[in-house]
């Protein structure tokens, strides 16, 4: 599991939420590589070792110069034509899909490999070039560093077929979907793991105690004598180093309770934790303010609901009059009853981390299921009025995450939507025999939920 105490985890995503970085890092490869082969050229041209006969390329400069002017100038006319079919990508994902898609395609590998390949070819083959015509020596051919640059050719010959096959499958609709519920399987197998005891060097979520006393006491306790942290930013809470905030807590002998987890919105000047004793708010502050981080956007580091915003916001698009892609809705719902099938049963208690003494220093923000739940299906549920093959789906997801639920007040969180669906298609539909099928699929969720919970728990519409 992620250590939550690693604060250069989400400089790491800053740099793969770009097409510089690693683009960069190919350039300087092929410069590395260029640097190796002109010594070996120079080494061969000095007779001090011997290359294969298969390198040379004849004595002459000139067949040389114009072979990599030739695979200098083809190389850049194609990174041209990459990068402007990368924005057009980007174009065609801002205004299907939805303005915050566009930073899942770039942060694409794939798409910056491509990009990163074409220029450090480029770079290698004018380094090459450069080699003939500075070289004092007018006789010198880079034989090596030639051969180099004609396989780099035929690697990006290679890579070019890649990247037109690669971006006509990312700008389908499944296929981003199902990129988006990828990543947001991985950020609920980070933030909620199968096993709810997580251990970031000494601190841990154990719900232990501050001085013995139990944590709903220690919250009151800091809600009626704590002072208040406020925050020196505004944005969008990115990122938080917990176990860096907590080892804070323990330099000041604090408890610190904050008031807001990553994903959230907070405005510089506003509270954003409070902290017991008082006097210890002011070092705090200082603190937390480099241990949050914030931002203008919101990113799946430590916030899986913002994939779950994503899939709604293709679903909710596909349902407007101007779009009707009733398909496109009823497979984002298919991918969110996977991500919440995949997150009910697991452990949302609050996260209250203590020191290797035993005494609690943080308490994070906690999650809210039935938050979550209707996240997922308030929207589409709204602007699905009127549509009964978009609710019978609703209430079949609703069924398969209960089928994964562990807790009654889990399933009465499910069966609340389903009830609300009922409501809306009661209010929408209005041929009879739709409206029937509809009751069908709600009856099998209410059954269910009765058959699991107890029959007293259950409130009939």
């Amino acid at each position: 599991m992620r250590n939550q105490g690693e604060l250069p985890n989400w400089r790491w995503e800053a740099l793969r939420t770009t097409l510089w970085f690693l683009p960069a890092v190919l350039i300087v490869i092929g410069t590395l590589i260029f640097i190796v082969t002109f010594k070996i050229d120079v080494a061969a041209y000095y007779h001090q070792i011997q290359l294969p006969s298969w390198l040379r390329s004849g004595s002459s400069q000139t067949g040389p110069r114009e072979v990599l002017i030739a695979i200098a100038a083809a190389i850049i006319t194609v990174v041209g034509v990459v990068f402007s079919i990368t924005i057009l990508a980007l174009t065609l994902a801002s205004q299907q899909f939805g303005p915050r898609m566009m930073r899942n395609f770039v942060r694409d590998v794939g798409n910056q490999v491509t990009l990163g390949v074409f220029v450090a070819t480029f770079v290698y083959s004018v380094l090459a070039l450069g080699s003939i015509t500075i070289y004092p020596h007018s006789n010198f051919v880079p034989h090596l560093s030639i051969t180099v640059a004609e396989a780099l050719l035929l690697v990006d010959v290679v890579v070019l077929v890649y990247f037109i096959d690669h971006i006509a499958n990312s700008i389908q609709l499944p296929e981003v979907i199902a990129g988006i519920a990828r990543d947001l399987e991985s950020a609920i197998d980070t933030e909620f793991p199968i096993v709810a005891l997580v251990d970031v060097t000494s601190w841990t979520t154990k719900q232990d105690s501050f001085d013995h006393q139990p944590t709903a006491e220690l919250l009151r306790i800091i809600d009626e004598r704590g002072g208040v942290v406020l925050a020196t930013e505004s944005g969008y809470l990115q990122f938080v180093g917990y176990a860096q905030v907590a080892k804070i807590a323990k330099l000041v002998d604090a408890v610190i309770r904050l008031d807001y987890r990553p994903g959230h919105f907070i405005v510089a000047g506003r509270p954003v934790a409070r902290v017991f004793p008082q006097g210890a708010a002011q070092q705090v502050e200082k603190a937390l303010a480099k241990a949050h981080v914030t931002g203008p956007h919101r990113t799946l580091m430590q916030d899986p609901v913002f994939a779950i915003d994503q899939l709604v916001e293709i679903a909710i698009r596909a349902l407007s009059p101007a779009v009707n892609d009733t398909f496109t809705a009823l497979t984002c719902l298919d991918w969110l009853s996977s991500g919440l099938n995949r997150i009910s049963g697991r452990d949302f208690s609050e996260r209250v981390y203590r020191d290797d003494e035993g005494r609690v220093r943080l308490i994070g923000a906690d999650w809210s299921y039935p938050k979550m739940v209707n996240r997922a299906f308030d929207k589409i549920r709204q602007a699905a009025r009127g549509m009964p093959a978009v609710m019978m789906r609703i209430l079949d997801s609703l069924i398969a995450v209960a089928e994964a639920t562990n807790s009654e007040a889990q399933r009465d969180v499910l069966l609340r939507q389903g009830e609300m669906v009922l409501n809306s298609a009661r209010e929408s539909v209005t041929d009879q025999n739709d409206l029937e099928d509809i009751s069908s699929h709600f009856i099998r969720l209410s059954d269910y939920v009765i058959h699991r919970n107890s029959p007293s728990t259950f409130s009939p519409l």
